[in-house]
Order: structure tokens, then C-alpha cells, then sequence
């Protein structure tokens, strides 16, 4: 475990000039909060003895102070030490132990906990345990069946290298094409799994679905540790990290939804994301011994290389917190080493994930791998030293730095691009500009996404649960404080005209402003940022920033200097300030407790059970009666089953992340739309499809521009059923295909037979 050391300042501001002393001593009063590290100690016993102290340092590690030997060198005496150095040496590792010791007692149960409580859940909805084999499959929903269907593949392999083989010339996906799954997809984790399934001692107790979801659940166990030890870091009180894994818990409705996806990118991938956060937050501490700094360097590295392998959305994330680190680097807050040091480390694990998915081409046309360079190029040629100029050139150079770094990567992006023939990220921008009313408002592809409320605006009564959960305005109130701190840490950074290269990161270095002592809460008040943006505009992102709001809302009821500021009118000891921070964080733990535990305990007592027959029968009728390369057409949702529950070849999927798919599926969809059986016919022969399965439920769905006809007509020119003339589109007098069809008049029955129906599927053969 990385303890945090308080470092003192007495020296560091003896050095100051006396100019600069006089301008911020006042402000070093009243925005005390960020100076110097948090106190790291729980334990009220160990604060008394600070108002012995006289011409010690100003701050001590846990449980001392620091005293000055005749050799000059400093040794830690502990709280009620006698003269034996010994004796205090050993009183302050036992506290510290201690200390340690229930750190991570607590971080360890509350992950526990919040894991075995998303397991509850999910049985209960579920009854997973008791349920037939293809029920639990069908309840992975479109795309999370598709994912788990490559587990399941891999399991049933008859050799791993048979499995591997079987992924990298797959057929059956998007028949009658061959592709590969490992390049196309990120589904490492379910090969990974599915190898350990193999090779570990647990079959004969242990089905594979039961081994996939458990692993699913225990990586939520490490995401909670990860937001425990990011709250602890900031804050130094394991109370807080304890406040923080409650927070994400009892906003479970909007923190996770792992209890009911639980095959989904994200699943796997945001528990890394936020081990990354955590070692970054690590790093940034201007304490950092070098040893330390190399572990955490190697954490984050490993952590990116990991999230960037199980999530396709990676690159914007990445992107993000790129900028995230440009923005502190620009404004000062930030030792340039360490910006480039972890701006090296996204672009490797970016790398590395291309090389694993076979030179993936998309991660190398992403905007952040055109950032990262621009940035780097843009920090060597600055390098460390600034200059003196005033502070409205100061915000010149920043804005033109800014503007320089994303104009080189556009053009480096094109560039590439270009001579790589990327094109397969089109249809993000088409939905970006869609959605913001710029062009592309009758593009299938973009009005796929845009009637997905997924990739829908985050609701506003996402901040009404929130704020009964207690952590939203707790959340606004700290991180608007962190931005106020930050913009006045940067005018009091810009005020310094003294700049040495070789001190920056050093405790006697010449700037000094109110975050010297904890960047990494600049770094932190602006990822929020860009995460709170990226979450309002996209629902399915709100997972990026609640758990933040957890976070941050924790640290600012329990940071020891933000309530060492609160009551420094009262000039109260530090015992008091303890005893005050704790007992608010205990206090606000209690408040959400009585809130939120009662509506929870009520929820795990309410039994449920997965119930679709008329999906079960389909399946189980695919399963008995088509042979086993007979390929299937249908609804992007229902194929993913489709190929999970039976093995059958499918012609397209819910990974929409190819230009050729995409095409692919806008021809296949033309079954739900005004098209003669024989145009049905040709398109469904092309692509040699057996049989096609229509739903009644995307059929005959109320018209209200959003369902899967109406989009289909917007692209094929014609205005939609009660839809309103507009330029561009016709009336059409063809009736639908999926709703004609099952008069079965004599201009159907030549192409197609029905050879199953049910109350919600008809499966047509196409002769």
C-alpha cells in the first residue's frame, strides 16, 4: 500500500521572494485547504501533541513531528515519545500498521459487499440458478449475447488453438463473409476467461455461464477498491473511501448496470479504467518517490493496456483524459515529465491493442492518437522554462497553444486517414452532427443511434435520484470549489515570474501556489469536466461520471483541510478539525444509510424470474429443425441470440463498427420496409440467407419516427406510415413486406414459405 507522506514547507517558503510572500500571504490564510497533503491519520490520539510543537516544521507525518538532530538530519517523533529513538520508531509503525491495516480491511469489504450485492440482484431478477440453460443465454440481450457467444465458443472448442482459430476465421458471425472476430471485436476478455475456465480445476462444480458472470461481478469488487483508494488518496481518510463505495452503491441506478448486463464492453472494461485513475492519482502527489512513481507508471500502463482491449469506445475516453492532462500541463499545475510520461503510456497500450487486434486500423485513425503526438511535439518544443509576461499573455499562449495542438490533429488525423483508407468511423460523426442538428438528418446509420436511448441526452431525473442519494449536491458544491481553487492557484502560479527548470517537482522549487502541494486535484477538477460533458450528452456514458460524483462528493465532506478552513475562525486545534470531519463523514454515512438502505432491502426481498416462451420456443425450434448451415436474417437483437442460443450463421449483428456491416444491414433491413417480395428476395440471395425472422413487435410498432420501418423509409425516400410530407420524400403505395407477407398471396409464397410462427416471431424460408 502507497502511504501518503506529509512533506514539510517552512524551507521551501524561507526560499520564496519576499515579494511574492507579501502578495500571497493573505491568500495562503484563507485557501489553506490545498497547501500541503492530507493528514493520513485516523486515530484522534495521534493530533494532540501538534500545539506543542514551536520551531518544528509545519506539518508531520501520521502520528508526529518532526524534529532537528545535531546532524542536521530529520527523525519522526511520535505523539508521547520519551528520549528512546527506538521506542518511537517502533510507536509510530505499529500506528501506522494499524492505520493500514483497517484501510484495507474496509476497502476490501466494501467491494465484497457491493459484489455480492450486483449478484443478489441479478439472481433475484433473474432466478439465473434455476433456469434453463438457453433462458440464462437469452437473457443476454443483443449485443452482451454476441459477446458471450465467443465465450462459449472457446469453452466448447475442442482445443484452445482450435478455438483461436475458430475466432480468427469465423464464418458464422456475418455469413456468408469471413472475418476476424479478435480484430473486429474486443472480446480478449471472453478468450481469457474462457482459456482459465479450461485450464482451471472448476468444472466439475462450476458451469462456464456461472464462471463468466461471478468474474464479471469480482472485477466490480476491484472497481469499488479503485474508487476507494482514489477517495483515500485525495482525501487521506479511509472514511471517505468508505463514504464513496456506499455512495456508488446505493446510486446503483445510476453508478452501474452491471446486475443486468452483465456481458457489456463496459463491464469489463471501467473497473480498469478507474485502477488507472487511482494509480494516476498516485503519481501526480509531488511527494512521489521515484520507486513509487515507476510502480504507478507500470499500473497505469497495464491498467490502459487493459480497459483499451475491452471496449471499442476506448479512443474517445482516452482522448479525453489526454486532454485532461494537456489542460494541466498548460496551465502549470502539472510537472511536464509526468504529462509526457503518461501521454507515452496511453499511446503504447493504444499500440499494443492495435497489434493485438491484428493492426486494428480504427485505433490508429483515432483523434487521440493524433492528439497524443500534437501534444508531445507541442510540450518538447515549449519545454520547461516560462517566461516572464503578464497574465492576459498568458491566456494568449494558452488559447493559441490549445488551438495550435488541435488544428496539427485534425490535419495528422486526415493524414492518416488518408493513407491507411479509414473510413470505418464515419458513422460516429454522422451521429455527433446528427444529434446536434448538423446535417445527416435522414442517414440510416445515424438515425440507428440517435432513436437508441442509450445514446440519448442524460434525463434530468438522473440528478433528482442523485440528489435523494445524497451525493449530487455534495458532488456540485466540491468540484465547483476544486474549479474556484484551480483558477485561483493558476493567476497565483502566473503571478510567480520565477521559473527554474530543475525544481519544479522539488519541495524547495520557487512557484508556489495553493495546489503546489496536491496537483493532482487539478488534474482531477478537469477530467471531471470533460467526463460531466461527455455524460450529459450521451446517457450511456453517465457511468464515466457518476462514479466521480461519489468520489469527489466524499472528499469534500471529509478532507481535513477544507474543514480546517471552515472553522479556522474559531481557531480550533487540530484535534477539534478531527474530530469535526470525521464525525460530518459518519454523519452524512448515517443520512445516506437511513435513505437509501430501506428502499434496498424492500428490492432484495422482491423474487423474480426470466420468462420469454415465445423467444425459448423459437430457439429451441431453430435448434431441432434447420440444419446447422442455414443462415438467418432478422433484427440486428434478435441474430445475436440467434447465433449464442444455436449456432447458426447470421448475417449481421449488433457490432456496428465496419463500413461493410453497416451497408450490410441497411440492404437486410429493407425487410421492414415498402419493398416488392422480389427486391426482398434479391437482396436476401446476395447474401445467401436460408431463412428470415420477422417480429411482430418492430412490425406493427406505433409510428412515431423511431422505429425500425419508419427509419427504413426515411432512408429509402419515402415519408413514413402517419408521417408528414417532407422535401425530398415520396408517398409510396408498396405495401410493407413484414406485414404483407403473412397474407400469404401468391406473389409471396413464389420466394418465401412459412415454416414457424408463434405470437411474437415468423420464420420464413426463402426458397
Amino acid at each position: 500500500m502507497l502511504v501518503a507522506e506529509v512533506e514539510s514547507d517552512s524551507k521551501r517558503r524561507n526560499q520564496e521572494p519576499s515579494g511574492w510572500k507579501l502578495k500571497t500571504l493573505n491568500l495562503d490564510k484563507r485557501f489553506d485547504i490545498l497547501q500541503d497533503l492530507p493528514v493520513q491519520t485516523e486515530i484522534m490520539s495521534e493530533v494532540k501533541h501538534r500545539k506543542h510543537r514551536s520551531n518544528f516544521s509545519k506539518t508531520a507525518p501520521p502520528g508526529g513531528t518532526r524534529s532537528t538532530s545535531t546532524t542536521g538530519k530529520r527523525t519522526v517523533v511520535p505523539p508521547g515519545s520519551s528520549k528512546n529513538e527506538e521506542d518511537t520508531a517502533e510507536t509510530w509503525t505499529s500506528s501506522s500498521w494499524l492505520h493500514l491495516g483497517i484501510c484495507l480491511i474496509a476497502m476490501v469489504y466494501c467491494g465484497y459487499k457491493h459484489a455480492e450485492l450486483m449478484y443478489t440482484i441479478h439472481e433475484n431478477n433473474m432466478w439465473f440458478s434455476n433456469i434453463k440453460e438457453v433462458e440464462r443465454e437469452i437473457s443476454f440481450r443483443t449485443e452482451s449475447g454476441l459477446y458471450y457467444s465467443y465465450y462459449k465458443q472457446m469453452v466448447q472448442a475442442p482445443s484452445i488453438s482450435q478455438g483461436l482459430h475458430s475466432l480468427v476465421y469465423d464464418n458464422v458471425t456475418e455469413h456468408p463473409d469471413t472475418i476476424n472476430v479478435l480484430e473486429r471485436m474486443n472480446v480478449y476478455q471472453e478468450v481469457v476467461l474462457s482459456v482459465l475456465y479450461r485450464i482451471l480445476p472448476i468444472k466439475t462444480w462450476m458451469q462456464p455461464i456461472f464462471f463468466y458472470i461471478n468474474s464479471v461481478f469480482a472485477l466490480h469488487a476491484m472497481l469499488v477498491w479503485a474508487l476507494f483508494l482514489t477517495a483515500y488518496f485525495l482525501s487521506g481518510s479511509w472514511l471517505a473511501g468508505i463514504l464513496t463505495a456506499c455512495f456508488y452503491t446505493f446510486n446503483k441506478l445510476d453508478t452501474t448496470r452491471v446486475e443486468y448486463i452483465i456481458p457489456l464492453r463496459e463491464s469489463f472494461s471501467l473497473p480498469f479504467l478507474w485502477v488507472q485513475i487511482a494509480a494516476t492519482t498516485y503519481y501526480f502527489r509531488h511527494n512521489c518517490s521515484p520507486q513509487k512513481e515507476r510502480l504507478s507508471v507500470f499500473i497505469i500502463f497495464t491498467s490502459t493496456l487493459c480497459f483499451s482491449l475491452c471496449w471499442q469506445f476506448n479512443q474517445f475516453v482516452l482522448l479525453l483524459q489526454a486532454f485532461a492532462l494537456f489542460g494541466t500541463w498548460i496551465l502549470d499545475m502539472v510537472p511536464s515529465r509526468k504529462i509526457q510520461m503518461l501521454l507515452v503510456a496511453q499511446m503504447t497500450s493504444l499500440l499494443v491493442t492495435c497489434l493485438l487486434q491484428f493492426i486494428n486500423k480504427m485505433i490508429l485513425g483515432s483523434l487521440v492518437m493524433s492528439f497524443i503526438p500534437a501534444a508531445l511535439l507541442l510540450i518538447y518544443l515549449k519545454g520547461e522554462e516560462m517566461r516572464y509576461c503578464s497574465i492576459p499573455s498568458r491566456i494568449i499562449k494558452v488559447i493559441g497553444y490549445s488551438l495550435t495542438v488541435l488544428v496539427f490533429m485534425i490535419l495528422l488525423q486526415r493524414v492518416v486517414k488518408l493513407l491507411l483508407g479509414i473510413d470505418a468511423d464515419d458513422h460516429i460523426y454522422k451521429f455527433i452532427m446528427s444529434k446536434f442538428n448538423v446535417g445527416h438528418a435522414r442517414d440510416f446509420d445515424a438515425l440507428l443511434y440517435l432513436c437508441i436511448d442509450a445514446f440519448g441526452f442524460l434525463q434530468f431525473d438522473t440528478f433528482e435520484r442523485l440528489t435523494n442519494g445524497v451525493v449530487f449536491p455534495l458532488y456540485v458544491v466540491t468540484h465547483l470549489g476544486m474549479l474556484i481553487i484551480l483558477f485561483v492557484a493558476v493567476l497565483q502560479n502566473w503571478s510567480n515570474h520565477v521559473h527554474d527548470t530543475n525544481v519544479k517537482d522539488h519541495s524547495s522549487a520557487k512557484k508556489f501556489h495553493l495546489l503546489s502541494s496536491r496537483p493532482e486535484l487539478a488534474y482531477h477538477a478537469v477530467l471531471a469536466v470533460f467526463f460531466g460533458a461527455l455524460g450529459m450528452s450521451t446517457l450511456r456514458m453517465k457511468y464515466l461520471w457518476t462514479p466521480y460524483m461519489c468520489i469527489l462528493g466524499s472528499i469534500g465532506i471529509s478532507d481535513y483541510k477544507v474543514w480546517r478552513t471552515i472553522l479556522s475562525p474559531f481557531k480550533t486545534q487540530g484535534v477539534i478539525i478531527q474530530i469535526v470531519r470525521h464525525f460530518m463523514t459518519l454523519l452524512t454515512l448515517t443520512i445516506l444509510l437511513a435513505i437509501a438502505l430501506p428502499p434496498l432491502l424492500k428490492e432484495l426481498e422482491e423474487l423474480k424470474e426470466f420468462w420469454d416462451p415465445d423467444t425459448v420456443e423459437l430457439m429451441e425450434w431453430v435448434k431441432s429443425n434447420v440444419p446447422k448451415g442455414a443462415a438467418f436474417t432478422g433484427s440486428m437483437q434478435l441474430l445475436a441470440g440467434v447465433k449464442l442460443c444455436t449456432g447458426r450463421p447470421i448475417t449481421n449483428h449488433p457490432h456496428y463498427e465496419d463500413k461493410h456491416l453497416r451497408f450490410k444491414t441497411k440492404e437486410l433491413y429493407q425487410i421492414y420496409g415498402r419493398r416488392t417480395p422480389e427486391d426482398v428476395h434479391d437482396i436476401l440471395t446476395k447474401y445467401k440467407s436460408s431463412y428470415i425472422i420477422l417480429e411482430d413487435s418492430i412490425c406493427l410498432a406505433p409510428s412515431k419516427g423511431c422505429r425500425t420501418p419508419d427509419i427504413v423509409d426515411i432512408d429509402n425516400g419515402i415519408i413514413p406510415d402517419h408521417g408528414k410530407a417532407e422535401p425530398g420524400l415520396i408517398k409510396s403505395t408498396v405495401p410493407r413486406f413484414c406485414d404483407e407477407i403473412r397474407y400469404e398471396s401468391p406473389a409471396y409464397t413464389k420466394y418465401f414459405k412459412l415454416v414457424f410462427s408463434n405470437r411474437t416471431f415468423r420464420v420464413h424460408k426463402v426458397l
